[in-house]
């Protein structure tokens, strides 16, 4: 049919697309929807195990900061405890006047690794006491069989009643001083001290006549005098032996942990220096002669 003048034509329906088609966006924009949702999706992925990550490292440092000051605490608590620990050694009686001296625990002062050395140099003491005390009684008997001995007997009693507090004081304290805090010039105390203790065990050992050790020589010597007083003395002389030979030991002992620890000599003058300078009794000695030098210019 054909139009009449004046009318417009009709559209044609053979190449046109259907509406439904029309409306569908693109394909290209489907995919960067998808890839954009895919993206936002990771990101948020991402996004909680960070956050979750956070969260439980804020828990692990809370975590080690309760630990830290629990530590700070127990540490705080110890240090107090160490100010108001009463002394326990010599362990006296309650009633005695004569009150302990020192304070005295391996298992709290010692670090774990120097316990047993220390135990052992300990008990080296109190079988060094034991020894001059059987020294004593020893020289005892050769008086009473010899009564021309006794110098010996009276040096005796000198020896132990000086020796025993000595060893105490001049090396066993010392070395357990340098265990507990690791200090230098504590140990330089304890080699200088100790060697020399090692060269009375070997007199004493040898037992020369008049120096008031019951000695090897003294004891053989004895034996024509008295058999079992020579026996007695014997048994002393393998004390003194005994004492000498695990004192070289132990000092090879202490002297090997002593290397470990990377100790020097220098390093013992700058504690002693220290030590010294610190001392408010030298601050103090200091301050008067310098007050009395000016004043006397």
């Amino acid at each position: 049919m054909t139009p009449g003048p004046g009318t417009a034509p009709e559209p044609s329906l053979r190449g046109a697309r259907p509406l439904w088609l029309q409306l569908r966006p693109p394909l290209s924009h489907c995919l960067l929807c998808l890839a954009a949702l895919h993206l936002l999706c990771t990101l948020q992925a991402v996004a909680s195990a960070a956050q979750a990550s956070l969260l439980r490292q804020q828990e692990e440092l809370d975590r080690k900061a309760a630990e830290l000051e629990r530590k700070e605490r127990e540490l705080q608590n110890t240090v107090a405890n160490l100010h108001v620990r009463e002394n326990n050694w010599p362990p006296l009686p309650v009633w005695c006047p004569v009150k302990p001296c020192f304070y005295q625990d391996f298992s709290t002062e010692i670090p774990a690794d120097y316990q047993r050395i220390c135990k052992m140099l300990y008990y080296l003491w109190m079988l060094h006491s034991v020894t001059l005390f059987l020294n004593l009684l020893a020289c005892l008997a050769w008086f009473l069989v010899d009564t021309s001995r006794g110098v010996d007997f009276g040096l005796s009693i000198l020896w132990f009643v000086i020796f025993t507090p000595c060893a105490f004081l001049c090396w066993y304290r010392p070395i357990y001083k340098a265990f507990r805090s690791d200090n230098s010039f504590s140990f330089f105390v304890f080699f200088f001290v100790f060697f020399c203790q090692i060269g009375i065990y070997i007199i004493q050992l040898i037992g020369i006549p008049s120096l008031g050790d019951s000695g090897w020589i003294a004891a053989l010597s004895t034996m024509k005098h008295n058999l079992a007083v020579s026996v007695i003395m014997m048994v002393v002389a393998g004390f003194f032996t005994l004492c000498a030979v695990l004192s070289l030991f132990l000092l090879k002992r202490v002297h090997s942990l002593y290397r470990r620890t990377g100790a020097s000599f220098q390093q013992a003058q700058e504690e002693f220096s220290q030590g010294i300078f610190s001392s408010r009794t030298f601050r103090s000695a200091a301050s008067s002669a310098a007050q009395g030098a000016f004043q006397g210019n």
